[in-house]
């Protein structure tokens, strides 16, 4: 191994928590029995990195054998960064009969063809998600195994998640995907997150959405808080209609775990009481974010709860609605 080899294993080794080791190293499939029994795993941690690198030298291990052990642990742990959605468009014909095997062939031909030095890894997870490892090299250097790009994309679907791409070499990762999928173009979706399986979900609609009724039947909150019986019967009404809008906007049951929304403001300030700033010819410019652990679900409970107004404004609702929590506000609308 040599020193750029021993130095991803460390940087690796330091990422994986001490608790989950043991089940990382034994789904790889480079150490054998003997090897895994070898190591303490009770032991400090640089001192089990140490014996590890001994083991990984023994065996001939390189780069790509690493690499492969990056792989299962960000799989099995894939928020460790900030993902962004992509939506693949204008879809050819056989874009829907693309199989993993002409897939990986394509791919690997299309970026090799943009760029000479790079290193590609694609694996297929349990949940038929593709996910491919991309280390970046250029004509000049080797790639960089230490800031790797990963993709997710699930064949036979027009989305695409990726984290870790420079705008450098963003182009180049578009083309190719576009090329081996078989669409015309890939435009941002405008939805990021450290959450991979909630900006997924929210792209793809996979959660429990409800749709507006004429006659809509209550639904029922999941634990009601006992109220006094007289004011319950006065605003039972109420109650049922703000938890109706709120769960239409937003979704019923468990939601999606996004953490923010922003909102980039570029409009023309509006104040009679001041005339300089209203003066002006070029936009006002701001920014609103909403944080929280799980944004959807604050909202859904600020209207549902009647701390916010109904029906709800577009602004809020267009996160779930239009699958994006990144937006740019001007005059002529969002």
């Amino acid at each position: 191994m040599d020193d750029s080899t021993k130095r991803i294993l460390q940087r690796l080794m330091r990422r994986i928590p001490s608790q989950m080791l043991q089940t990382m190293l034994g789904k790889w499939a480079h150490l054998s029995r003997e090897d895994l029994h070898s190591l303490d795993f009770t032991q400090p941690k640089w001192v089990l990195t140490e014996h590890l690198l001994a083991l990984c030298e023994e065996n001939g291990l390189r780069v790509k054998h690493i690499t492969e052990l990056e792989m299962i642990y960000i799989i099995e742990n894939p928020n460790q960064g900030m993902w962004h959605g992509f939506q693949l468009l204008d879809a050819e014909e056989d874009a829907p009969s693309i199989e993993l095997t002409q897939f990986k062939k394509q791919f690997k031909a299309n970026l090799t063809e943009l760029i000479s030095n790079v290193s590609i890894k694609i694996k297929k997870h349990t949940d038929e998600a593709i996910w491919i490892r991309v280390a970046w090299g250029d004509n000049f250097t080797k790639p960089n195994h230490l800031k790797p790009t990963y993709v997710v994309h699930h064949l036979q679907t027009p989305y695409v998640f990726v984290t870790g791409l420079t705008s450098k070499y963003k182009p180049l990762l578009n083309q190719a995907l576009v090329l081996a999928t078989r669409y015309g173009s890939m435009k941002d979706a405008h939805l990021s997150g450290r959450n991979l399986t909630a900006i997924r979900d929210l792209l793809m609609r996979q959660y429990q959405q409800v749709f507006p009724t004429k006659n809509p039947k209550p639904l029922q909150e999941k634990n009601p808080v006992p109220r006094n019986p007289n004011i319950e019967k006065e605003h039972a009404e109420n109650t049922e209609n703000r938890l109706q809008i709120a769960c239409e906007a937003f979704g019923d049951g468990t939601l999606p775990q996004l953490q923010k929304a922003v909102y980039k403001l570029e409009t023309k300030f509006r104040d009679n009481s001041n005339k300089t700033l209203t003066g002006r010819e070029e936009p006002f410019r701001g920014v609103v974010e909403f944080a929280s652990t799980n944004l959807l679900e604050s909202l859904r409970h600020c209207v549902s709860s009647g701390m916010a107004s109904t029906p709800v404004t577009p602004l809020l609702s267009s996160i779930t609605q239009k699958g994006r929590n990144y937006f740019v506000i001007t005059d002529k609308g969002v």
